[in-house]
């Protein structure tokens, strides 16, 4: 009897030999649009192993417009995001806060994320073979940029004001609780992403992210594990500076762009977190050929694979190529013994 999702990625997860590298495709909606047959025939020949489930929240948080659509969308925290590209998510020009002291009224923390009906939650994970995802995901520092803008938030981040440190305190307060809330349900993980990487390295000096958010990363990973759920993370950028302390913290599974730091610099971690992917979306699914996407994956696979710690995952996003992504998925399958496929 073949394994189903949920058992290929524990396997993965705990170095123990799956018959493949578990599939994950992320479609942005761009995608959809531009290639829907495309689409459809990668879902139809490389079904991912894992789905999101939703919160069925009894109450709903406010928001206003489309993210995806040119024009204006107002998030759940009152930021209000302006997109001039359809099929893509905005900016925030105009900041909520201009002043910690004065303006912190004006941030609506959507506590409607807490009022989640477990039952269904529970009916959706008994329903799937597949390994289930929270659909929460919160995202400090992002959010803190959303809210004060990245360039005002830098300067408090040197000066460290009382109001931010307070603020920072209520929102990890509050990530914690959204988190708390999803591992008393059937889920298999939990899951959160702030993008701390520039192209070349971290975007504030690593001793300061392990004096702030390092702690807070530390929290969510023992929510997690004291429920029996995996924690996965997303970041992008230049991240290798912060890979030795997601390691210590017990991380599960990261999703960093592995080409922007080089897979092999980052085999000393290999067999101690999974790589959730990724193929390199910047130069190689957009600009590279079916046989340049090929070779990445087994890349990757020469320097990570260490009896499982990887998944196969890509994003389909504005610049792919359909034909990219498709080697990508078929290299990881060729990677796997054939008489162990599923």
């Amino acid at each position: 009897m073949s394994a189903t999702s949920r058992e290929i990625v524990h396997q993965s997860l705990a170095f123990a030999g799956p018959p493949r590298a578990p599939r994950d495709l992320w479609v942005l909606p761009i995608a959809a649009e531009k290639f829907p047959e495309e689409l459809k025939a990668l879902e139809r020949d490389f079904p991912s192993d894992f789905t999101a489930i939703s919160g069925h929240e009894r109450q709903t948080a406010p928001t206003r417009g489309n993210p995806h659509v040119i024009g204006e969308f107002t998030d759940e925290w009152g930021c209000t995001f302006i997109n001039i590209q359809r099929g893509v998510i905005g900016e925030v020009k105009q900041p909520l806060v201009r002043d910690w002291a004065t303006d912190r009224r004006r941030i609506h923390v959507p506590r409607e994320w807490l009022t989640v009906d477990r039952d269904a939650v529970n009916r959706d994970c008994a329903a799937t073979q597949k390994f289930t995802f929270s659909a929460a995901c919160p995202r400090p520092f992002e959010q803190l940029q959303f809210l004060r803008g990245s360039e005002d938030l830098y300067l408090d981040l040197a000066e460290l004001p009382r109001e931010l440190l307070e603020f920072m305190r209520e929102l990890h307060s509050f990530y914690c609780e959204v988190l708390e809330t999803w591992a008393r349900t059937d889920v298999d993980a939990l899951r959160f992403m702030d993008d701390w990487g520039s192209q070349r390295a971290l975007l504030i000096a690593p001793a300061l992210w392990r004096q702030l958010f390092k702690p807070m990363y530390r929290d969510y990973v023992q929510i997690a594990h004291q429920h029996g759920k995996k924690l996965f993370m997303h970041s992008d950028g230049h991240i290798t500076a912060i890979y030795p302390d997601l390691v210590e913290i017990g991380m599960d599974a990261v999703n960093s762009q592995l080409f922007c730091m080089g897979p092999e610099n980052l085999a000393p971690f290999a067999g101690k977190i999974t790589f959730w992917g990724e193929i390199d979306r910047q130069h190689l699914l957009p600009d590279g050929t079916p046989a340049d996407n090929e070779a990445a994956v087994r890349r990757v696979h020469q320097h990570l694979w260490r009896n499982g710690g990887c998944i196969a995952q890509c994003e389909f996003g504005p610049a792919a190529r359909p034909e990219n992504v498709r080697a990508v998925f078929a290299a990881w399958d060729k990677l796997a013994p054939a008489k162990t496929r599923s």
